[in-house]
């Protein structure tokens, strides 16, 4: 029977992060199935899907991770999934969208439209921000969600709430079928 895990890390950013975390799974008897790695601020963020057919891998992580937090700084989070991983992208009954937004960086934006998306009852799927020198040297936003829209819900629909969310924030916001 494969058991699925959760494993997240973050730290100060060095060279060998990547290395040691996989090191840990593939010494656990566990697989690396799906991840997400990014440097955010001074530190290194990861998080690991894995599986393994061993009923021993979860001690073994857990037992990995504690020597890797006090070896390397990390702070280091492993939850066993009891279900296994969710169905792919998009689950049965909804349909994968984009939703893009740009502007002058303010907060709230992130609450805003995804505020927005959960009223219309959308699942986030994947988001990704960063903020960057504009014209003249004012902050510049960006934004991108991957979102499962469900079959019942009229993309015109969500389209508008987003837009006059946008209105509101004084951002740019477009909704589009994800091509990928």
């Amino acid at each position: 029977m494969q058991r699925w895990y959760i494993l997240s890390a973050i730290g100060r950013d060095r060279p060998g992060l990547v290395a040691n975390l996989a090191r840990l799974v593939l010494e656990s008897d566990a697989n690396i199935e799906d991840s997400r790695m990014t440097i955010l601020g001074t530190d290194f963020a990861v998080i690991l899907l894995c599986s393994s057919a061993d009923v021993s891998a979860g001690d073994r992580l857990a037992v990995g991770a504690k020597q890797l937090e006090r070896d390397h700084g990390l702070t280091i989070l492993l939850r066993h999934l009891e279900a296994g991983p969710r169905p792919a992208v998009p689950a049965p009954g909804t349909r994968l969208y984009r939703v893009e937004a740009a502007g002058e960086d303010r907060a709230g934006i992130v609450a805003g439209l995804c505020g927005v998306l959960a009223d219309h009852g959308v699942n986030i799927v994947d988001l990704s921000t960063r903020s960057r020198p504009g014209p003249g040297g004012s902050p510049h936003y960006e934004m991108t969600v991957a979102a499962e829209l469900p079959e019942s819900l009229e993309p015109r629909v969500l389209r508008e709430a987003l837009e006059a969310e946008g209105d509101r924030l004084v951002i740019d916001v477009a909704l589009m079928p994800n091509a990928s």
